[in-house]
């Protein structure tokens, strides 16, 4: 399952506390029943932490059940990550930043 995370605040902490605040109650309402893929808009180095943090937890919480994410806004990047995860069983609580330099054809 694919979802795209939108609308955090562009500071680092701010958007952290929104995500928690907001968007995880959802996620965890939900549990989808199959994997997960989030897709975090890009950002600047300073959310890799928080991101990498809730994507780890997440993981584990959701153990057998693999949730990964990619920072991407690239459609054709989005699609061959996601493509790559699926045919990945081992691969779970990975944040992947991607660029539209090429990440479709690496991945």
């Amino acid at each position: 399952m694919l979802l795209r995370i939108a609308g955090l605040p562009e500071a680092a902490l701010a958007a952290a506390a929104d995500f928690h605040a907001r968007v995880l109650p959802q996620i965890i309402a939900t549990q989808p029943g199959k994997d997960l893929l989030l897709v975090f808009p890009p950002a600047e180095h300073s959310h890799r932490a928080w991101r990498l943090a809730a994507v780890q937890a997440l993981a584990r919480e959701h153990a057998p059940l693999r949730v990964n994410a990619i920072e991407s806004a690239d459609e054709a990047g989005i699609a061959a990550a996601e493509a790559f995860l699926a045919k990945a069983p081992g691969v779970t609580g990975q944040y992947l930043p991607l660029d539209a330099e090429g990440a479709s054809g690496a991945l």
